[in-house]
């Protein structure tokens, strides 16, 4: 079939070697929604300066809105393309495979049990912030766009915490049309090494049992056996243990859920992990995610019905967790992995004083340690509720885009809960992603509580209750209060000079001998006697004046 040049992309007729602009880029969508009746474009939000961030909805059956899509027994695909705006040939890989399904009809096919819903760039301020040096570990396109936002935060950390409106548009896409499966595009770089593609897909404790089982025996094998018969070699993602050496090993574990997968994992779904290698050629590059999509559509087609019963288990089990691991470590044993790497070189660098590693052309396979034993550090039993004051409406608005159903006290409640206190804590020493954040150790007591009407209460008898915890309680990584949303209430707001504790600090002890008798317990410690602040303290802490929500976490748990 002779194409019409309408519909030979940019990158085409670069030669391979360039991507288009934005508005080249909405321009060429759009025509799938004018020449076929089969695709519908729409905004999912702004960005920062003022870019609509479009979506594209393809359906054999026109099913363009969720309510359709869901009723329709199909299996619904998110494609996010340009979350880093210089990783970008998955936009120009999405571009052919749409023109092959619904233009030249070849691959028309996938429509049959798949609705495709697919993201062309959503980092679209950064997209435009383009040049020939945004990447130079980058073997093209000729130019290309910049990893972070126009507030220069990173959108693939952002899954949980949603400070971004690019997040916020997507985690309402996300939560609306509630996906079965999800692929993100990427571009990695760093050590050199013969894979055109690497991968991810979560199988450890972070994802639904059954689901990490599924990807890891079925799916993966299936779409890497069709993608390496296409002429690409694929591997594990590359994380490197040590610095910049291969042969200190590869690691895998669990994606956190401020990243895309790590977060569609929470959600009961599996999110695929595309990454080229950025010194591969820009054809190569696209080629391989084209194939990479392709192979993964092509088995979701092909086994749609076996994926909507894996995820509607996991969700019915989700709504009836009763614990979860929230932190997790490598145990630091290893297995052996065969890896395709090049001959190195090390070099002497005049410039740093250090050996500088140089990759060759001369491909090699060697041997290197994989780590990815994996095991739970912190395990948490799912309560039956929280409850959050109504002061915090700002975590409850952001709660609500992940798809949380929040309820509102109608009258005044005394309820015994579980109150938490953060008895150790320690602050980052830089912001992170525009955040200080924190890496907190909790103690619980119960408590008896009274919540005015308009109190927020959250059940943990949802879907999502794998957000929930991991937003909700304190030790998750990802969690509000690792994020620095309440760094205030580390914080002292009212002090004791020591002209009035003094003379009551005395009164304390002559009218309370169990004080005294732990306040002298305390002075056979030489740490604390030659401390007369923490002598003080002691004091303070015991007195009416002290502050009853100092170090508190204002959100409480229902048991």
């Amino acid at each position: 079939m002779k194409l019409h040049t309408r519909w030979i992309t940019h990158y085409e007729k670069s030669g391979c070697l360039r991507s288009p602009r934005y508005a080249e880029t909405l321009a060429y969508f759009k025509q799938f929604e004018k020449y076929t009746p089969y695709a519908k474009m729409f905004s999912i939000g702004r960005s920062p300066q003022g870019r609509s961030i479009e979506c594209i909805v393809i359906s054999k059956d026109k099913e363009f809105t969720p309510a359709k899509a869901q009723k329709s027994g199909k299996a619904v695909i998110v494609i996010q393309n340009g979350i880093h705006s210089g990783e970008i040939e998955g936009k120009d890989a999405c571009m052919i495979l749409l023109r092959e399904i619904l233009i030249t009809k070849e691959k028309f096919h996938l429509l049959d049990n798949l609705i495709l819903v697919i993201i062309p760039v959503l980092n679209v301020d950064g997209h435009e912030r383009i040049s020939r040096f945004n990447r130079p570990n980058q073997n093209g396109p000729l130019e290309m766009g910049w990893r972070t936002t126009s507030w220069n935060l990173n959108l693939n950390r952002d899954y949980m915490k949603g400070d971004t409106p690019e997040i916020a548009a997507v985690l309402t896409l996300f939560n609306s049309w509630c996906p079965d499966f999800f692929i993100d595009n990427h571009t990695t770089n760093g050590a050199d090494y013969q894979y055109h593609l690497t991968y991810t897909l979560e199988k450890f404790a972070n994802i639904d049992r059954s689901l990490a089982k599924w990807g890891k025996d079925h799916f993966l094998p299936a779409i890497l056996k069709k993608v390496e018969a296409k002429g690409f070699l694929t591997g594990l993602y590359v994380l490197l243990k040590k610095d910049e050496l291969i042969e200190g090993g590869i690691i895998d574990t669990p994606s956190e859920p401020r990243l895309s997968t790590g977060y569609a994992a929470l959600q009961n779904r599996h999110g695929l992990l595309v990454e080229t290698h950025s010194l591969k050629p820009f054809e190569n590059r696209v080629r391989s995610t084209l194939e990479m999509n392709y192979a993964a559509l092509q088995y979701l087609n092909d086994h749609f019905r076996q994926l909507l019963k894996l995820n509607r288990r996991a969700d019915s089990v989700t709504k009836n967790l009763r614990s979860l691991p929230i932190n997790f470590e490598l145990s630091g044993s290893s297995k052996p992995l065969q890896f395709k790497g090049f001959e190195t070189v090390y070099k002497k660098s005049p410039i740093t004083g250090n050996e500088v590693v140089y990759y060759s052309d001369r491909p090699i396979e060697f041997t290197i340690p994989l780590f990815d034993d994996v095991k739970v550090v912190t395990a948490v039993r799912l309560p039956k509720a929280y409850f959050i004051p109504k002061e915090f409406d700002e975590i409850v608005r952001r709660m609500e885009l992940h798809g949380i159903k929040v309820e509102r006290l109608a009258k005044e409640k005394s309820i015994t809960v579980t109150e938490l206190s953060f008895n150790e804590y320690t602050f980052s020493l830089k912001p992170y992603e525009g955040r200080q954040c924190v890496k907190v150790k909790c103690k619980s007591r119960k408590v008896r509580v009274n919540f005015p009407e308009g109190t927020y209460h959250v059940r943990l008898n949802q879907r999502v209750n794998r957000v929930i915890v991991n937003l909700l309680e304190p030790e998750a990584p990802d969690s509000f209060v690792s994020w620095g949303f309440f760094n205030a209430f580390f914080e002292r707001k009212e002090y004791a000079e020591a002209y009035v504790m003094e003379p009551f600090a005395q009164q304390m002890m002559a009218n309370d001998v169990q004080l005294k008798k732990q306040f002298n317990a305390l002075m056979e410690e030489q740490t604390f006697r030659n401390d007369p602040h923490a002598r003080l303290e002691f004091f303070y802490q015991r007195s009416p004046f002290f502050d009853q929500k100092e170090m508190k976490y204002p959100i409480y748990r229902l048991e």
